[in-house]
């Protein structure tokens, strides 16, 4: 089996409504490249990468002549092909690997006629759990709320539950002042009792508000307190003063900074990203050192659509060391480019995809109706609100949004 051509796709998804983060926020969509590798048996693997535009298009067409005639099965040469360590010094073609690598497991997979886990060394759970991940954020066009109050963020949480089956909840912060955002943690405590929580303000707190929230929510149900501060470092003294579990998704996402980690601790919790990584099988190596240095395992989400959260999925359903659900902003979606339409939960579960390779396929008009969606509307800046027009983020942040004015739609 070899490669004969690579497609690459950008397509724009609706969310039911504009999510806010610390540097700015979802625009009421996600941006993201389908990518689609062709082999000489005529099988097609599938891989996806965030954002998308001409730029990527063309990063994944000009891999054709560089890749026509790889065998799919020769993962390890893939991965120096793309990223050469030392060549890459000069861009970051890691999220391009990672696509790619989605794509060659999912062509083995059909090719042999066998689920990705089974390539992964086997499946020990069948589904795969997952956390609420729960946003600020502005009014949908569909007719969903505004999340800005701690009674909103409650009655938000209570429907996803409701609907999904949510015993762990995150909460996106780092868009209010962090009392605001205190309050609204704490009362999603009082709320949902035997639930367990997460707080991720994506590393914009200084020091003396991170350890003021860690200190705050030491005698909640935390899973752990993700990225409160910038960097390693910064992490290493929280952990030092806090008696809450710390996680990063931020600063170790290679091998060079786990083994800073493992070296002098500043994360508990590793979340594993399978773009970050550059592939499924490198977060499966990241979770076996993670194993061995008992550094918790979580899994990361980027704002997937259905391929990758198939590789979530698939990773989730191998590692035996998956002690805390995985995060995903999937259920914010309003819709997906998969066969069957958006993966459902239950009992706040997802079944791990049992057909050959990665057990999704392409919804073809799904595809082309959010291609040319794409087409109309282009992309957005991530870091940057839509509704606080000259805003932009500082770390560590004081620029927060005002809790006391309602969050107006978005057009």
């Amino acid at each position: 089996m070899k490669i004969t051509g690579i497609r690459a796709t950008t397509v724009t998804v609706p969310l039911e409504a504009p999510l806010l983060h610390s540097n700015g926020a979802h625009w009421g969509r996600f941006v993201r490249t389908i990518v689609e590798v062709e082999a000489d048996n005529g099988l097609v693997g599938l891989g996806e990468m965030g954002g998308g535009g001409q730029s990527a298009e063309a990063a994944f067409e000009a891999l054709v002549p560089h890749l026509e005639g790889h065998d799919p099965f020769e993962l390890e040469a893939l991965r120096f092909k793309i990223a050469n360590p030392t060549a890459s010094l000069y861009n970051n073609r890691t999220q391009i690997l990672a696509a790619i690598e989605f794509a060659c497991l999912d062509l083995v997979g059909q090719h042999l006629g066998v689920p990705v886990y089974d390539l992964l060394g086997g499946r020990i759970r069948d589904s795969v759990p997952f956390a609420s991940y729960l946003f600020y954020r502005y009014p949908g066009a569909g007719g969903s709320r505004e999340v800005r109050t701690p009674e909103q963020l409650v009655e938000h949480a209570r429907a996803l539950k409701d609907a999904h089956g949510f015993t762990v909840h995150k909460l996106k912060g780092g868009v209010f002042p962090p009392g605001h955002e205190l309050d609204c943690y704490k009362a999603l405590a009082d709320a949902l009792p035997g639930d367990r929580f997460r707080y991720d303000p994506n590393s914009v707190l200084s020091l003396e508000e991170g350890l003021r929230f860690g200190k705050a929510i030491e005698d909640l149900d935390n899973d752990y307190l993700e990225d409160p501060v910038l960097g390693l470092e910064g992490l290493r003294l929280v952990r030092e003063r806090v008696n809450v579990p710390l996680a990063t998704n931020t600063v170790v996402v290679n091998f060079e900074q786990l083994a800073a980690n493992v070296l002098r601790r500043g994360a508990d919790v590793v979340l594993l990203d399978t773009t970050f990584w550059g592939g499924i099988r490198p977060c499966v190596k990241a979770a076996a050192v993670c194993e061995t240095f008992q550094i918790g395992v979580a899994v990361h989400s980027s704002g997937e659509l259905g391929i990758q959260l198939a590789t979530m999925l698939h990773l989730g359903a191998v590692l035996p060391n998956l002690t805390y659900a995985a995060d995903a902003h999937y259920h914010h979606l309003a819709d997906d480019v998969i066969e069957g339409g958006p993966m459902r939960y239950t009992d706040g579960r997802i079944p791990v995809p049992s057909g050959p390779g990665l057990g999704v396929r392409l919804d073809r008009d799904k595809v082309a109706e959010y291609a040319e969606l794409y087409r109309e509307l282009g992309g957005y800046p991530y870091d940057r609100d839509p509704g606080r027009p000259g805003w932009y983020p500082i770390v560590p942040n004081d620029r927060w949004a005002d809790p006391a004015v309602p969050l107006a739609a978005l057009d």
